[in-house]
């Protein structure tokens, strides 16, 4: 499970190398299992780079709470300093390159692991939660009809295998990345740009083996 950045691709497969061994170690993962440092990420990951005080007042925290988060984040290079932006007074940070992966065999071994990878998860899932309920209620008088008919709100479902879902995974992040540096190539030509956040879920449901 992979929280990107703007990065390239990172969950599934890519390459022909699992994405897990790309992903938080222990002393990594129980250095984010804590609620606040998730929803620090999560909005360094939406919004781009920000101050501790920029984050305090985001999330009703105190600067000094969420300077000493941010710091802890850094140690384990999940976040890091974003020097082109910061001055003598006011530390900038921004997310690591690459995003952040979970869910190594390693970590899933222990109940400790288990249960650290739950809560990062759990808190990317209801941050994404937020930020979708946010758009269907504000987005229309936030971004006008034009914006609203360029997005995508979709479900589909699939009777896959295996190996089918991962090749869908696979040739999904193989699209993102060309269009990615498609746009790259564009990024002078308009500066119409909005950050924009993609929820892609495919999954097995649980729900079928009780039926």
């Amino acid at each position: 499970m992979t929280n990107e950045e703007q990065q390239e691709p990172a969950d599934g497969v890519a390459g022909g190398r699992a994405l897990w061994e790309d992903a938080l170690g222990m002393a990594a993962l129980r250095a984010l299992a804590h609620p606040l440092r998730v929803e620090i990420m999560n909005e360094l990951s939406d919004f781009g780079p920000a101050t501790a005080s920029m984050l305090a007042e985001r999330l009703g925290e105190s600067s000094g709470a969420t300077s000493y988060h941010l710091r802890q984040l850094a140690k384990h290079d999940i976040i890091v300093e974003d020097a082109e932006r910061g001055s003598g007074r006011e530390r900038w940070w921004r997310m690591a390159p690459g995003g952040v992966t979970i869910g190594s065999p390693e970590t899933l071994d222990t109940p400790a692991g288990r249960e650290a990878n739950e809560i990062i998860s759990l808190g990317w899932q209801q941050n994404n939660e937020r930020r979708l309920s946010a758009f269907l209620r504000r987005g229309l008088d936030t971004f006008g009809f034009e914006w609203m008919e360029s997005s995508t709100l979709s479900t589909s479902h699939l009777e896959l295998t295996r190996e089918q879902l991962e090749e869908f995974g696979r040739e999904y992040y193989a699209l993102q990345d060309r269009l990615k540096k498609k746009w790259k190539a564009q990024e002078a030509e308009t500066d119409e740009r909005k950050r924009v956040q993609v929820q892609f879920n495919a999954f097995p449901l649980v729900e079928q083996e009780d039926r």
